[in-house]
Parts: C-alpha cells; structure tokens; sequence
C-alpha cells in the first residue's frame, strides 16, 4: 500500500470513531500520517502482556481477542474488538506495561497511534480527553459486571446471559471462530462444561442450536435462566 493510500484508510478509520470526532481535518491527517498500520493472522499475537504500550490500537477490519493468561496456558477472555473499536488505552494513559494479552481471531488490521502522539492530542484537544475517560469508564462497568458474573452465577446462568446479549432478533450468529472452546474462555469455564450446558438449553427448549448460529426459541425462559443467581 502506498503512504498516499496508507494514510487516506488510516484517516476513514480513525474518523469513525467518538475519540477523533472533534478533531478538524487538518489535525486528522497529521494523526493518520503518524499511524502504523499492522496485519495479522488468525492466531497472531498482537502483543503479550507485560510488554511495553506501543500506543492506542483502533480495528479497521477483523476480530481480536484480550485474554488473561494462566501459567499453565488457560484463557479467560476480558473482550472481544472488532471494526470502529480501540484497545489497549490503559496503557497509554498510564506508564504501566500492556495488562492483557491481545490475538487475531481472524485476519485482521489494525492502526497504532503511538502513545506520545495520543498525550499530545490529550492536551490540545479536551473535549477528546472527556470521550476518552467516558470509554474507559464503560469498560470498568463491564469489566466488575464479568467479575461478578464469574464469581455469582453458575455457568448456565453465565451462557444465558452471554446468549441473550449478543443475540440480534432472536438469533445469535457464529463465527468461524466462535468455537466452543472460545466461548468457555470468555464465560470463565471449560468446552465440556458448555457442552453440557447447551444441550440441556435444547433439551429444555430454550434454544436450538444449528451450524452458524444459535436460534432462542424460548426468551422468558432463556431470561429466567439467567437471572437464577440474582
């Protein structure tokens, strides 16, 4: 890709989002001429945790995964990001290293805003720096709903939940990578586990489950499943 294409995708893609909405044209420009723009693999690490911020990660197309990790090499997915969002903004705005570990769940690209970039936009543009802090206070929200979802709710509880959420006139599709496996690092529980917790929904007619999606048939019931431990 040529600079001259390389920075007009850069611009569309970081004009989409709250975070640059205020920005004039020429400031924009500036910004997408100064991002780096990465591709990966369906698996690729985008970066480890622990590892120094190499700035603000805005999704241009694909999906990724930020994931805690165990020694012993289990998963407890923290968020999935897809096309229009960011990642990784507690670390510019903090001097700590990467707190999470982010992989492709398919080919995906990605802009890198480096950090000193985004504190410099920070000081010139408040109206930016309060659409920031808005974001991140959405993703503590969600981050202590997760943790009290782990820590409350019974895995059936949790899947009911997960399904009603993410579910879009009644049916919730499935992604080539949206295995079993992925679905139990992000509800905090193995793949037989889920297994067994799916075929008792369809069993009890709640759900029916086909090769691509997940239809609900049954919402009140899908509804009083999830709120069981509340």
């Amino acid at each position: 890709m040529s600079r001259a294409n390389a920075a007009h995708a850069a611009t569309k893609a970081l004009s989409a989002l709250l975070y640059f909405a205020e920005l004039d044209p020429a400031t924009l420009k500036t910004v997408a001429q100064a991002a780096i723009r990465r591709e990966y693999e369906t698996g690729q690490v985008v970066f480890w945790e622990g590892e120094p911020c190499a700035g603000l990660y805005v999704v241009q197309g694909g999906w990724l995964k930020v994931v805690k990790l165990s020694p012993d090499g289990r998963e407890q997915v923290l968020r999935i990001v897809s096309a229009g969002e960011t990642f990784n903004e507690v670390s510019v705005f903090t001097t700590a290293p990467n707190p999470a570990t982010v992989v492709a769940l398919e080919p995906s690209t990605v802009w890198i805003i480096q950090r000193k970039v985004m504190l410099r936009l920070l000081d010139q543009h408040p109206g930016m720096a309060r659409c920031i802090l808005q974001n991140l206070a959405e993703h503590v929200l969600y981050l202590v709903s997760l943790i009290e979802d782990l820590s409350l709710r019974t895995v059936e509880a949790r899947l009911a939940r997960h399904l009603l959420e993410r579910a879009s006139v009644g049916k919730l599709r499935r992604h080539r990578w949206a295995t079993q496996a992925e679905m139990a690092a992000r509800l905090g529980t193995v793949p037989d586990v889920i297994n067994r917790a799916l075929r008792s929904m369809v069993e009890e007619g709640f759900i029916e489950v086909e090769r691509h999606q997940i239809r609900i048939v049954d919402q009140e019931g899908l509804k009083a499943k999830a709120m069981l431990d509340e």
